[in-house]
């Protein structure tokens, strides 16, 4: 497997950083623009394939402990979180399936955004020059993606309500 100490030196850590970019300008714009379009459909596609590639190389990537651990399980719900978005468009196995998709997919980005403010706290210690150990790697990462979920949660119970009353039906 690959090994990194610091993302992105090697082709693996680039095209994962490369790939989360893309996944953060055009989830952030499925989010913000009109839904059912075809500029939220083509948007929605490039989104859906970078991130299988942040979190088909984040399997690849072994910063902490050299070993699968919690960042994984991190890649391992986002990826699952994204199937489980896009499948009630083309499955249609859900009640509610433009619902469900909305839902999913808006978890999916919040989760990006997560991951993302997570890779900006835990890089502190390293700027501030504060030794950083695990505790304090590990706390940032449950902080900063708490606050990010936390208000994407806010957001999500006001958006869910106004797509029950558009797609509901």
């Amino acid at each position: 497997m690959w090994k990194t100490k610091e993302m992105p030196h090697d082709s693996i850590g680039w095209i994962h950083t490369i790939a989360a970019v893309i996944a953060l300008i055009t989830g952030s714009l499925v989010l913000l623009k009109t839904k059912g379009t075809f500029l939220h459909k083509m948007t929605g596609r490039v989104y859906a394939v970078s991130m299988l590639m942040v979190c088909g190389t984040a399997f690849m990537i072994y910063r902490v402990h050299n070993t699968f651990g919690i960042l994984h399980i991190f890649a391992l719900i986002s990826t699952i979180t994204l199937f489980l978005g896009m499948l009630p468009l083309y499955l249609g196995l859900h009640k509610k399936p433009v619902v469900a998709h909305l839902s999913w997919m808006y978890w999916s980005v919040i989760g990006l955004y997560c991951a993302f403010a997570a890779e900006i706290f835990t890089r502190l210690p390293t700027i501030l020059n504060i030794k950083n150990t695990y505790g304090i790697f590990y706390a940032l990462i449950g902080l900063s993606a708490g606050i990010v979920g936390f208000i994407g949660s806010h957001f999500f119970k006001r958006k869910k309500k106004v797509w029950e009353d558009q797609f509901g039906s």
